[in-house]
C-alpha cells in the first residue's frame, strides 16, 4: 500500500518547516502536593506519541515534534501546531518516578517525591 501523494506532501512540508523552526517555548505551572511536584504545560494539537518527557536529577525536559505544517497560505499566523519544547529546574527531592498525561492539549505531569535512582524517560497515556 503507498501514501497518498497529499499525505507525501505534508510530511515533506512538515519536515521542512521543523528542520528550519526554533521550537516554541512552553510556558508551564508548577506546584507541590504533599505527594509529588506537579507540573502544568499546553501543547495544542499534539498526540500523546509526540511528546517526550525526561526527568533527571534537579531537571525535566519536555518537547514534541510539529505535529503537520500542511502548506496553507495564513492571513495570520502566530502559533505552529507543534515544535514544543522546555527544560526547567526542579526542587531536590523530587524525580523518584513519574508520571504524565495530555488530554484537551494539556500536559500534565507529576513527579513524585523522593531521590531519583535513575533518569526518567516517560511514556504518555491518553488522559
Amino acid at each position: 500500500m503507498t501514501d497518498h501523494p497529499k499525505h507525501a506532501e505534508v510530511a515533506d512540508a512538515t519536515a521542512e518547516v521543523e528542520a528550519t523552526m526554533a521550537p516554541q517555548v512552553v510556558p508551564v505551572n508548577m506546584y507541590e502536593t504533599s505527594e509529588a511536584l506537579v507540573l502544568v504545560a499546553p501543547m495544542p494539537a499534539v498526540m500523546p506519541g509526540d511528546v517526550t518527557i525526561e526527568v533527571r536529577p534537579g531537571r525535566v525536559r519536555i518537547w514534541a515534534h510539529l505535529r503537520s505544517a500542511a502548506p496553507k497560505d495564513y492571513l495570520l499566523h502566530e502559533w505552529d501546531y507543534g515544535g514544543y519544547e522546555r527544560e526547567l529546574e526542579i526542587p531536590a527531592g523530587f524525580g523518584r518516578s513519574a508520571e504524565a498525561s495530555l488530554a484537551n492539549g494539556q500536559l500534565a505531569l507529576r513527579i513524585l517525591r523522593g531521590d531519583p535512582e535513575d533518569d526518567i524517560k516517560l511514556a504518555i497515556h491518553p488522559g
